[in-house]
């Protein structure tokens, strides 16, 4: 039997699964379902938002990296994200005291930068790893009135993205192949403003998801991880029932995403793209919203409009317009699988 890919399940299999054992308890608002960041839970007077997202990839911040990734699930969901578990998975023959206290320090940084509580978790010794591992579930918490979704999106609607992709994809490979990449002509330069992209422009989209329900109503927000920004909006159109027409020209590359993409081979629209934020909302919100966002240093453009589902989910190049490609694991696995 042929062993699966690195990276997700496909989605077509992972859904087929969810939808053999449906969630039978009626507090659950959102359960899970492909393109849909995190749970939502009614407890009433609010909704208890749940999200678990773990780091497998080498890192040395990985305790930090950890918390954002985690954090954006909740923002996307309007929410404030308030509580932290991890569950520390270290290689066996390699962990130290030193280890364990450099992990802990960044976590207990991570969580004091986000205002998040370190509630519990699970730490480890664990045989056959050759790297930390950090699963991690964060909680949130939001009104009722103020619960975005993924699904959330309606016909009319614009899309906007914000920053640019493919951010961590970009810094990844700039902290993971600078060897390679400088040997296969890649500028210093280039690299060295990638591997800065997880602060700058930033890895976080808690501070764009916050403004931007905070001056208009947003009917979608999803964060665009794995498969990058082309599998995000194929996700986004999944969970709404619509279609998109995206604008080829208004999707921001980041020229340094590009180049390190370019080096391996790799399209940039299907590489990783934490960082960044998918919002749909009605186009003269949307407008307040950009200008907002402009104003607090945070980049974001308007690229494309939610169109009924006949008209399926397309990208614009000038007069051309072409379905939007499908990405069914991350680019930036080839590249790993090669070592």
């Amino acid at each position: 039997m042929q062993s699966l890919p690195v990276g997700k399940l496909r989605a077509t299999m992972l859904q087929a699964f969810l939808d053999a054992r449906p969630v039978k308890d009626p507090r659950v608002v959102v359960g899970p379902r492909v393109g849909e960041d995190a749970a939502v839970i009614d407890l009433g007077d609010r909704y208890l938002i749940a999200t678990a997202d773990p780091i497998t990839f080498a890192t040395d911040e990985i305790a930090w990296y950890a918390l954002q990734v985690n954090a954006n699930d909740i923002a996307v969901r309007g929410a404030r994200p308030r509580w932290f578990l991890a569950t520390l998975l270290l290689p066996e023959g390699r962990t130290t005291d030193a280890m364990v206290e450099r992990l802990f320090a960044g976590l207990h940084a991570a969580c004091d930068e986000l205002d998040v509580a370190l509630v519990g978790g699970h730490t480890e010794v664990a045989h056959g790893l050759d790297r930390p591992v950090v699963a991690g579930t964060m909680l949130g918490e939001v009104a009722r009135d103020k619960l975005v979704t993924t699904g959330g999106a309606r016909v009319g609607d614009a899309i906007v993205l914000t920053k640019g992709v493919p951010l961590e994809g970009a810094a990844l490979i700039a902290r993971e192949r600078e060897a390679e990449l400088l040997a296969r002509g890649v500028r210093p330069a280039a690299l060295r403003k990638a591997r800065g992209f997880l602060r700058v422009p930033g890895l976080s989209v808690l501070p764009e998801a916050t403004l931007a329900c905070e001056l208009a109503e947003v009917h979608a927000m999803h964060d665009p991880t794995e498969g990058g920004i082309a599998t995000a909006l194929h996700e986004l159109a999944q969970a709404a029932g619509v279609g998109l027409r995206i604008d080829a020209d208004r999707i921001v590359v980041l020229p340094e995403g590009r180049e390190l993409c370019a080096a391996f081979g790799l399209d940039p629209l299907g590489t990783l793209a934490s960082g960044a934020l998918l919002l749909t909302l009605a186009p003269a919100d949307a407008g307040i919203v950009i200008h907002a966002l402009a104003r607090e240093g945070i980049d974001s453009h308007f690229i494309g409009q939610v169109v009924p589902p006949a008209e399926g989910v397309t990208l614009v190049t000038g007069s051309r317009r072409t379905p939007l490609p499908e990405f069914p694991r991350d680019e930036i696995t080839r590249l790993f699988e090669r070592t």
